[in-house]
């Protein structure tokens, strides 16, 4: 269902893709959009487990997109060096492919939003805390499932 690589010699490894997850700090998640158009919104994220996990608005296009089709990539890029003289980019990229979904349950929404504000303000338990009791039932918890990934 996937394609392959064409440039194989390029491809990384997947314990590779999964270290450009860990440190990138956000990437393009990609929808179909209204009237079947593509639309890639920019957007930070944490990945465990073989899963992405996002925070959103309650309502808006992407919210909307999610809902109509559960497909889904997401593109990281780690490096973008360009070599002028060579006519070409470097890249080290990950694109991962999969299943998109809102969560519902409280307990999976929670776990997954500590997730989220650890990754970007660590060891402060006490001030996610606040932040989520204040926050929490404003928002939405997205969980893209990876199928695919593959990074070069």
């Amino acid at each position: 269902m996937f394609r392959e690589m064409r440039r194989k010699r390029q491809q990384l490894s997947d314990a590779e893709c999964v270290g450009i997850l860990e440190n990138a700090t956000s990437g393009t998640l990609a929808l179909q959009g209204d009237g079947g158009y593509p639309y890639a919104v920019p957007i930070s994220y944490v990945h465990a487990d073989g899963k992405l996990y996002f925070h959103s608005a309650l309502k808006g296009h992407k919210v909307d997109a999610i809902r109509g089709c559960d497909k889904a990539s997401f593109c990281v890029i780690e490096q973008d060096e360009v070599h002028g003289e060579e006519y070409t980019t470097y890249f080290r990229s990950v694109i991962a492919f999969g299943r998109i979904r809102i969560l519902e349950d409280e307990a999976e929404r929670m776990a997954a939003a500590r997730l989220l504000g650890d990754r970007y303000h660590p060891h402060h338990e006490e001030a996610l805390g606040r932040e989520l009791a204040k926050s929490f039932g404003h928002m939405l918890v997205i969980c893209l499932d990876i199928e695919h990934m593959t990074g070069k």
